[in-house]
């Protein structure tokens, strides 16, 4: 593990501290589009704060609950136990989901959407740690999805989505009750709905884009013969542009509406206005989905980071106006993963790996050295998982059937490395892809047998060109900025794993990291 000196907290502690994660951000993506972004939006944190560029996540798992817990609880999934949004219980055989709970419901004017809790969150949170320590603290979290916000919160604060009925804001019964009256006025105002989009319009001179690939944004012309790339194969039905919630999740108004909202939350809640610390936690969830549905080397992917921009330009002037001084102010930008290329760009088109048949083919061979049965429970983000009571009931060893399928899934395309469970739990790997494999390695949740796919691969899904959740470069690596709180203006060029991105916030607040907190303390440059 890396070793930093340990800087003091700042000479003045935040009384406002926003973290941002701009999901799915690619690591080069602040310097490959920065000609376009206005001078008071991405710019101002990257030409005002501590930028580290080289961050990254040292774990295969770099899916959106993982490494939200990871940015959260200062801790590898091998400690806090995020290794997927659902895994298999090997008593009962039956799928658990990270935050689904029948003991809570959703909490909206409207009728909810699902019922949740962190009840099976294990590890404390930086919004834990910080409520702890300051129960005065005012802390609220928001993301399009309840995955998201969860995760990213823990057991702390107020936590808000937005429900896929209306694309109301809610939040559990875990956490209150009740919304505040102004929240249910705000979604009986129907706020989110105002900023929807209902034709997709590129913000700049198409001539400005660095992209080319076009499947949904209209009025697009080149007048220097550019070219433009029509994709064909990213089917969207007609008339999802009236659907409201697919608005948040596909076009850039998710992002205009959690920012816009986040405006409310601070200035309701009062948040930065006393000598106490009070945490915001913003998940922006559409990015993802965008780059996910359209690729990273779309338009539409380009286009939303540039809308983006200029409401962050509006975000950040309205935070510099809730405190007294820039050194109240801590706010903190990055990732919680990249992207792999699209599996179909137009310069390389590349293969995917067919999850179904995997199963299929992998419970076919194991019927045919030991009989038939169920003997593969399912497959969840490139980890397979065995029946336990099966494999008992026919008096086998669970080690000699999970190296049997190590052994045969190895032979399947886009396969590049499988290592079983017993393997993690007997063998220390201290580095390579058995380190990453290994680090994303919780055993009552993990899978019998984790596979890594090839560079590039992708699981194949429906209407999905890109997906995170590899070890690879485009997958670890994100942006990191802090900036304000007396935060010097620096570039950082030194490793640094995004387990440290608690601690270090712990550090500048003058509290006691997280519980559970791994990472290494940073050296944080004061002015």
């Amino acid at each position: 593990m890396l070793g930093y000196a340990v800087a003091a907290p700042a000479q003045t502690s935040p009384r406002l501290v926003v973290n941002i994660v701009v999901s799915s951000m690619g690591a080069n993506d602040l310097d490959r589009y920065a000609n376009n972004f206005s001078s008071t939006g991405f710019r101002r944190l990257i030409n005002g704060g501590q930028r580290f560029t080289n961050a990254s996540y040292n774990y295969m798992q770099t899916t959106t609950p993982v490494s939200l817990a990871t940015l959260t609880t200062g801790a590898m999934p091998s400690t806090h136990g995020v290794v997927a949004d659902r895994w298999f219980d090997y008593v009962s055989n039956k799928p658990v989901s990270l935050i689904d709970d029948t003991k809570e419901q959703s909490v909206n004017y409207s009728g909810g959407s699902g019922s949740y809790s962190p009840r099976n969150l294990i590890a404390q949170t930086l919004s834990d740690a910080l409520k702890q320590q300051h129960p005065d603290s005012h802390i609220a979290t928001i993301a399009v999805e309840p995955l998201s916000a969860i995760v990213m919160a823990g057991h702390s604060g107020e936590v808000y989505w937005m429900e896929s009925l209306q694309s109301s804001w809610t939040t559990s019964s875990y956490y209150s009750k009740e919304l505040p009256k102004w929240i249910a006025d705000y979604n009986y105002d129907d706020r989110n709905e105002d900023l929807a989009i209902k034709r997709w319009t590129p913000l700049l001179p198409y001539d400005n884009y660095l992209n080319s690939q076009v499947s949904v944004i209209e009025d697009i012309q080149s007048k220097t013969n550019k070219r433009i790339v029509h994709v064909q194969d990213t089917p969207l039905a007609k008339g999802t542009m009236d659907d409201i919630y697919y608005q948040m999740c596909y076009t850039p108004t998710g992002n205009s509406a959690m920012l816009a909202f986040a405006r409310e939350l601070v200035t309701r809640n009062q948040m930065g206005r006393d000598e106490v610390p009070d945490m915001l936690n913003i998940v922006l969830d559409t990015p993802r989905m965008i780059s996910n549905r359209f690729g990273p080397e779309s338009v539409e992917y380009e286009d939303m980071l540039y809308r983006l921009d200029r409401d962050l330009e509006t975000f950040f002037s309205f935070l510099a106006s809730q405190v007294e001084s820039p050194r109240q102010l801590l706010i903190v930008l990055t990732s919680d993963h990249g992207t792999s290329p699209s599996f179909n760009s137009q310069a390389e088109p590349r293969e995917r790996f067919n999850v179904r048949q995997a199963e299929v083919i992998t419970n076919a061979f194991i019927g045919s050295q030991y009989g038939n049965g169920e003997w593969v429970l399912g497959y969840v983000d490139r980890a397979i998982y065995l029946n336990h009571n099966l494999i008992m009931d026919k008096g086998l060893t669970l080690e000699k059937v999970q190296n049997d399928v190590a052994t045969f899934v190895m032979q399947l395309r886009g396969v590049s490395q499988a290592v079983t469970a017993e393997a993690m739990r007997g063998s220390y790997f201290g580095s390579g892809y058995g380190r990453k494999i290994q680090n994303g390695f919780y055993p009552r949740r993990s899978g019998d047998v984790v596979i890594n796919l090839m560079p590039e691969w992708i699981e194949e899904r429906d209407q999905t060109r890109s997906m995170s959740g590899s070890m690879y470069r485009y997958d670890c690596q994100v942006p990191l900025i802090i900036y304000g709180a007396d935060c010097q203006t620096t570039l950082r060029e030194e490793p640094i794993d995004m387990t440290s991105l608690a601690v270090a916030e712990a550090q500048i607040l003058g509290i006691t990291a997280p519980s559970a907190a791994e990472g290494e303390k940073i050296t944080i440059i004061y002015k």
